[in-house]
Parts: structure tokens; C-alpha cells; sequence
């Protein structure tokens, strides 16, 4: 059976016409003979969204109880009896009311598809798990719906449904998407303009990444090579060089001259791990490529042209920058080299040869390591003084040989003196034993002319395989000799990476390991003159102390004490120092981020205060002036019932705004540790009245269990009175009419528990601790009864007198509130 295809319509925002869209395509389909039903879509109260269902068929919700309360779900079951060719199913990143088959309606829709049922669905931005932390620094507001990004991008089609942010706020004031009485609030917070444009960006970068894996996988299937402008992307070469910093830049000049244009900084190592390039250099180049917003890549391979044309070829770049080549004009006249190569075989890429101080200017390599050690040349000269004359004074005295096998014989002497001392003790065999074998074997001998022409052939060839075999074998000891100091650079690079990553501070644990590989004394960096960090002592401040100084950028240097490095060390000292340069930005990086995190956080604060001041502060506000004005006014005349009555609405408004704004002054004050907290020996049995009476008339229709004898508790009477008005007020929110919320109260060893029982719909066990969160509700589908601080502040205070606030399960369905306080310190036991 052949799997469903999903269609997904994204939007960046609510309202932008999601739904409707979504409805439109399933009236198509329909129109078109397609068997289309209806699983579930959420109107929202919007008259032209439920318009548009119309005559298409609905699938029943199924019906579900949980702790206490009835909620309504997509039946999966009846679809999936019902199987129609095309189901419509909204919100894909729902949560399911605990006790459904699947915890999110995306795992609904993935058992639709596998049904072989086509699904149309909706998702905003905001519930792309990728983007999850993104938009909620944006809006301030953090998504607890979220939905796999992989389940999107798997999608048959993702269609952007879009809207302009002045459009949508227009839409908004219409009251087309929320109710009046949400409109304002909305307005300033989620629905800034601001706010609207930034998601809309992200929906439309997110849905660009998603058509170019698209273009990707498309391009790969058809075997199609050839590039495809359809994105600018810049490839600039690095070799190690000194020219890379201008090479880099350059191409970051390029690039930004294109909007939404990619940089990739690539190099180019050779397969046979031989890597002539400077780490430290690499490194430098590396940092300069991330900072200007590029990446960095490492490849591989054996012809360095076509290695670095097939990775252009593999990310679509357009454009390719090298530098114009450093070797000189005769060895440029005898090999074309990497830029004239690349250029010619690039086909479509336009290739950019930037010139630079070094260009045709010869190579200057780093001297090459000599392939034998100074003791082993010694032993091959030794053994060419010796050795020659000896085999010559052998030949002269044993059975004459013909001079063929004479030849063989010192070729072999040449050959033996060459896996000794190297080239050139070789070298001179080779000259030696040529003279040798014309002065005393070849005829007229003692002396040094030849008489036959194959003689001199003979002697000929015997010199150029001479020195042919010293070079091979001088060569092939040089390679072994770079590959051992290779793979050494490698381990220690690698041991290095594995401490930083290891340890907790970064540029400790690479200092460290430093002055151990190198056994060296200290290590310190100064930036400026200035010591930053260093190990080891004596701790060495100034360049004059040091035993090796490694400049590491303009104003940062490494200095070295314990011993002078040698040559090669000192490459991979630079490398080094330049990671630990990196170490140091990052540790800053990371202190500035600690820093910025609490004034995010504070900003936050602000941000959802003026939230609440802007609806909170307003509705018992404008209850007080409406009974005012309406008492003032000499138009309507008014009985005595109806003045007490507006009395009393003006009264329990402007208690309401007390109530409200002691709440946010006192979290003001826990926040900034100002909030005075006096607590004595007290009853529970008389705070626990005063706070009902606080209640008013809601107050009276709570059930109070308080035990005779019940120990003091040592509490501020008047914060915890707040506390309690705070729970119960919220415990009244969600409980019953026919069973009010219960106080209890019970010792438990050296505490007092106070517990506030509701009989209400509860809340999910991994959600409790969300209610804490200041300026949030249950579900945040209440956000016309307060400012969503009760819970929050009272958390707050309570833990300011040394007692806690949980939440337990309240059997039989509901929540409740235990307020633990300790007993007085006269009577802890």
C-alpha cells in the first residue's frame, strides 16, 4: 500500500489565512471527485473560516475525561475506519489530552500517511522546533507546541501562506482573528510590527532552506553536475599561505555583494597526509572566514585543482577565489599550476586569480628536515672513504672479472652507501667509484682514458644509476621521516583537542597541555602587554624573559619559558597559540553571555509587566470610572439599589487594582532583594480567616478544615494572608460550582502544612511547574482574570520565610496547593 502524501501550509503568524487556504484546497480536491472529509479544524470563533467548511463532510470528535473535565480530540479511529482518499487535520503541532493513542497530533497524521491516506495540515513558524528558542527571543514568548522539523521537511509540499505584517495587524483590528476584548493586548505584544516582520522572515529563510534540499536532491537524481545559479556561493582556496587573510576578505567583499550570498573558505590537503601548509596560519584563516560570516572546509585529495572544482561542483558554487600563483616565471612556463587548471576546467564558475605580495615572487618552502640523521651521514662518508678502496684493492687481487661485473659491484657499494648515509655520501661514491673504475679496470688502465666506446656506456650508465638510486632512496627516507613527524603533529593536535573539549576551561586546558608536550616551564598570553592567562612559574610577563615569543595576531602574544623550541616545534606551537586565541574569544564570548543572560531576562520581566499593565491595570480601571461617572451623572436618575450596586462594583474594581498592583510591586521587590519579611509565631487559625474575609463574598463558599492544637507556624502574617489569597483566588478559577476549594491544615515533624484543595480539571504532572512562571495561565486561554502573577509571587514569598510551594495531584482529579512553613524556633524540636 502506497503511503499518503502531506501537504502543509505554513504560516509565520496566526490569522495570516492558514485554515481558510487549507479549506479552499480541500473544496478543489472535492470538486474534483476526490473523497475528502474533515478530521478536525479549529475555527477559532472566525465566521468566514467556519463558512468555509461548508457542505464537506466532518468527522465527529471523540470525546475524553481528564481529572475530572471533558475535552474533545480528532477520533483517529473513525478516520482511519472511514478511509477517505483526503483528510483535513489542523494544528499539527497540538498536544493530545493525556490518554489519547498518540501524545502530539503530528504522530496522528504520521498513522494517517501510513494508512495511505493523504493529509492536508497547518503549522506556524513558531512551532518549528529549530526555531523554537529563536522566536521566543523575538516575541518573548516561549512555544510549549512544537513539531519536528523533520516531519515538516519530509512533507510532499510546504506551501508558504503569507501576509504582509500591516496587512495582518489590519485583519487583527477587524476583529477577524481574536475576540474584542483581546485585540489591544495583542496588538502591543505578540502583533508588533516588528514582531510580524521577523517571523516572516524566518518562515521564508526556513522554506528557502527547505526548496534548495529539494533543489539538492533533485540535481543528485538527475545526475546533473553543472552548476545552477540559483543562490551566489563563494569558494575561496586556502593553501596556508600568507596571502589567505586577503584571499578571504575579498571573496567576503564578493559576497556581500550579493544579498543571502554563502562564503565557504575550503582547503585542499593532500591524500598522502603530507600536508605542507602552516596549521597556524590555517587556523587564523579559519577564525577570520567564521567571523565574516563564512564556513570552513577540509578536503582531501591527490589533484588539487580537481578536488577543490568537485567541492564547488557539490555545494552549487558559483564563484571561485584563489590567488594568483607565488612560483616563479620558469616554473610557471613549465606547468600550468592550480589557478590556470582550476580556470580552465571550471566550465560555468567564475573563477577570481586575486593578486598579492607574494604573487610570482618563487616559492620560499620551509627548509625540508634532512632525510638521515647528522651521525648516519657521517657513517656514509666513513663508509665511502673506506669501503671504495678496499673493493678496489679486492678486485685488483682476486680472479680478474670482466668490467661489466666490476660496474655491478661498486654499483652495489654505491647503492649500500646510500641506505647508510643518504644522498650525499652517495653521490660521492658515485663520482669516486666512477673515477675508480676508469683508473684501475677500464683499458689502458692507471689511467683515466678509455679505449673502447662500450666502456664508456658502461661507465655512463653506471653514474646515472648511481645517483638515481641515491635519490630514490634519500627521497623515500626524506617521506618517511615528514610522515613520522606527520603523524606526531597529528597526535599531539589530537590530544589537544580532546583536553579543550574536555576541560571546563578551555584555555586553561590548552595552556596546560602546551607547557606539557613541550616540557617547558610557563606559559603565559599577553594581550596588549598585559598577562591574560598563563600556567606554570615562574610566570614570564615581558618578551626580554622569554625563551621563545609567539606572535599570535596584532595584539596578542604567547611567551615561552623552559627551553628554546626548535624549528619544527615551533609550527605546531602556532597552531597552538592561535587555537588559544580562539579559547580566549570564547571564554569572553561566554562571560558577556552570563552577563547579557540576566538583563535579557529582566527585559523580559519588563516586557510582560507592560503586557499586563496594558489589560490588567485598564479593566478594574475603567469598572471604577464607568460606576463613578455613571453615580456623577445627572442624566439617569438611580434608585438606592442601584447605587449600592455601582458602589459596590466600584469598590470591588479598585480592590482588584489594589490587590493588583501590591502584587507587582512586591515582585518587584523580590526580584531586585528588597522585600522586607518579618515573620513571628502565628496561628493558622487566624491568618486563615483573615485572608477569606480578603476574598469578600467568594471568600465564604471555601471549606476550611483547620485542627484544634494545630502548632504555631513562624511566618510574616501579612504575606502569608497574600499567599493564600493568591492560591485560593486561583484554586476558585478552576474549580467547580458545586464543590468550592478546601483549605486543610496538619504538622508534619518540624513544619506546618497548609494545603488548598480544588476539585477542577488539574494540570499534567510535567507541567507544574510552569504555574510559577509570572504572567502565564493554564493553557494561557485566560488572559482576561489577572495578570497570571499570583502563583509566581506567592512562590516567591513564601520562600522568602524558608517554606515551599508545590503542587500535588488531588485524587479523585484536580490540583492541590501545599504551602509548608516551618515551626517557630522555639518549638522545633
Amino acid at each position: 500500500m502506497a503511503r499518503g502524501e502531506l501537504r502543509i501550509y505554513l504560516g509565520a503568524a496566526p490569522g495570516v489565512g492558514k485554515t481558510y487556504t487549507m479549506l479552499e484546497e480541500a473544496h478543489r480536491r472535492a470538486q474534483r471527485g476526490t473523497d475528502v472529509v474533515i478530521g478536525l479544524v479549529e475555527t477559532h470563533g472566525r465566521r468566514h473560516t467556519e463558512a468555509m467548511i461548508g457542505d464537506l463532510e466532518v468527522v465527529a470528535r471523540t470525546e475524553m475525561r481528564y481529572r475530572g473535565a471533558g475535552f474533545t480530540e480528532m477520533d483517529l479511529d473513525a478516520i482511519l475506519t472511514r478511509k477517505p482518499e483526503l483528510v483535513v487535520v489542523d494544528e499539527l503541532a497540538h498536544t493530545n489530552v493525556p490518554g489519547a493513542r498518540n501524545a502530539k497530533r503530528w504522530a496522528d497524521v504520521q498513522e494517517l500517511l501510513d494508512a495511505g491516506i493523504d493529509v492536508l495540515t497547518t503549522v506556524n513558524v513558531q512551532h518549528l522546533e529549530s526555531l523554537n528558542d529563536v522566536v521566543a527571543q523575538i516575541t518573548g514568548v516561549e512555544q510549549r507546541e512544537t513539531v519536528p522539523d523533520a516531519i515538516v521537511r519530509a512533507a510532499e509540499q510546504v506551501e508558504l501562506v503569507d501576509m504582509t505584517p500591516e496587512a495582518l495587524r489590519r485583519r487583527m483590528a477587524h476583529g477577524n482573528i481574536y475576540r474584542p476584548e483581546k485585540i489591544d493586548a495583542a496588538l502591543g505584544n505578540y502583533f508588533r510590527t516588528g514582531n510580524l516582520t521577523a517571523l516572516r522572515e524566518l518562515a521564508l529563510l526556513w522554506l528557502a532552506d527547505k526548496v534548495e534540499d529539494q533543489l539538492d536532491k533533485y540535481r543528485a537524481d538527475n545526475k546533473i553536475d553543472k552548476t545552477w545559479e540559483t543562490r551566489e556561493r563563494v569558494v575561496v582556496a586556502l593553501t596556508g599561505g600568507p596571502e589567505g587573510e586577503t584571499l578571504v576578505r575579498r571573496a567576503a567583499r564578493i559576497a556581500a555583494r550579493n544579498k543571502g550570498a554563502d562564503l565557504m573558505a575550503v582547503h585542499v590537503a593532500r591524500n598522502d597526509g603530507l600536508n605542507g601548509a602552516d596549521p597556524a596560519r590555517l587556523a587564523k584563516q579559519r577564525v577570520l572566514a567564521e567571523s565574516l560570516g563564512g564556513s570552513y572546509h577540509l578536503v582531501v585529495g591527490s589533484d588539487i585543482p580537481q578536488a577543490l572544482l568537485d567541492f564547488a561542483r557539490a555545494v552549487n558554487a558559483t564563484q571561485i577565489v584563489l590567488g594568483a600563483s607565488s612560483r616563479n616565471r620558469l616554473a610557471q612556463l613549465l606547468t600550468p599550476g592550480v589557478g590556470v587548471t582550476t580556470t580552465a576546467l571550471s566550465g560555468t564558475i567564475d573563477v577570481h586569480l586575486v593578486p598579492h605580495e607574494r604573487a610570482g615572487a618563487g616559492r620560499r618552502g620551509r627548509k625540508l628536515p634532512a632525510a638521515l640523521s647528522r651521525r648516519r651521514r657521517i657513517a656514509g662518508f666513513v663508509a665511502v672513504a673506506a669501503g671504495l678502496p678496499v673493493l678496489a684493492a679486492l678486485l685488483s687481487i682476486g680472479p680478474g672479472l670482466s668490467l661489466t661485473n666490476d660496474i655491478l659491484l661498486f654499483l652495489v657499494a654505491v647503492i649500500g652507501v646510500a641506505l647508510i648515509g643518504g644522498l650525499w655520501p652517495a653521490l660521492l661514491a658515485a663520482v669516486a667509484g666512477s673515477l675508480m673504475l676508469n683508473y684501475l679496470f677500464t683499458p689502458p688502465v692507471r689511467r683515466f682514458t678509455i679505449a673502447e666506446g662500450t666502456n664508456l656506456l658502461a661507465l655512463a650508465i653506471f653514474v646515472v644509476v648511481a645517483l638515481a638510486v641515491s635519490w630514490v632512496v634519500d627521497t623515500a627516507a626524506r617521506r618517511t621521516r615528514q610522515a613520522a613527524q606527520a603523524g606526531a603533529d597529528a597526535q599531539t593536535l589530537a590530544t589537544v583537542a580532546g583536553s579543550v573539549l574536555r576541560g571546563e576551561r578551555p584555555l586553561m586546558a590548552l595552556l596546560q597541555r602546551l607547557r606539557e608536550t613541550f616540557a617547558l616551564d610557563s606559559v603565559t598570553m599577553l594581550e596588549r602587554g598585559v598577562l591574560v592567562a598563563g600556567v606554570g612559574t615562574p610566570a614570564c610577563t615581558r618578551t626580554a624573559d622569554a625563551d621563545a615569543e609567539i606572535k599570535v595576531d596584532d595584539g596578542l602574544t604567547m611567551l615561552l619559558k623552559g627551553r628554546t623550541l626548535a624549528a619544527s616545534d615551533r609550527r605546531i606551537v602556532e597552531a597552538f597559540a592561535a587555537q588559544a586565541a580562539i579559547a580566549l574569544r570564547q571564554e569572553r564570548l561566554t562571560a558577556q553571555a552570563a552577563t547579557a543572560k540576566p538583563l535579557a531576562e529582566a527585559d523580559k520581566m519588563r516586557t510582560a509587566l507592560l503586557a499586563a499593565v496594558s489589560h490588567d491595570l485598564r479593566t478594574p480601571l475603567a469598572s471604577a470610572k464607568a460606576a463613578v461617572a455613571s453615580l456623577r451623572s445627572d442624566e439617569v436618575h438611580f434608585d438606592d439599589e442601584d447605587r449600592a450596586e455601582l458602589l459596590e462594583t466600584a469598590d470591588e474594581s479598585l480592590d482588584r487594582l489594589t490587590r493588583l498592583v501590591m502584587n507587582l510591586l512586591d515582585m518587584s521587590r523580590l526580584q531586585a532583594g528588597a522585600l522586607g519579611v518579618h515573620p513571628i509565631a502565628v496561628g493558622a487559625d487566624e491568618v486563615v480567616p483573615r485572608a477569606l474575609d480578603d476574598l469578600g463574598p467568594a471568600g465564604r463558599t471555601v471549606i476550611v478544615h483547620v485542627p484544634e492544637g494545630l502548632p504555631y507556624l513562624f511566618a510574616d502574617p501579612g504575606l502569608l494572608e497574600r499567599i493564600l489569597v493568591n492560591v485560593v483566588t486561583n484554586a476558585q478559577r478552576y474549580s467547580p460550582a458545586d464543590r468550592p476549594p478546601i483549605i486543610t491544615a496538619s504538622a508534619l515533624g518540624r513544619t506546618v502544612e497548609l494545603r488548598v484543595i480544588d476539585h477542577g480539571p488539574g494540570l499534567p504532572e510535567d507541567r507544574w511547574d510552569d504555574v510559577f512562571l509570572p504572567f502565564q495561565r493554564l493553557g494561557d486561554r485566560d488572559n482576561h482574570t489577572g495578570a497570571g502573577l499570583g502563583l509566581a509571587l506567592s512562590r516567591g514569598l513564601i520562600e522568602a520565610m524558608n517554606g515551599t510551594l508545590r503542587p500535588e495531584e488531588t485524587p479523585g482529579g484536580g490540583l492541590t496547593m501545599v504551602l509548608t512553613l516551618p515551626l517557630p524556633p522555639a518549638l522545633t524540636p
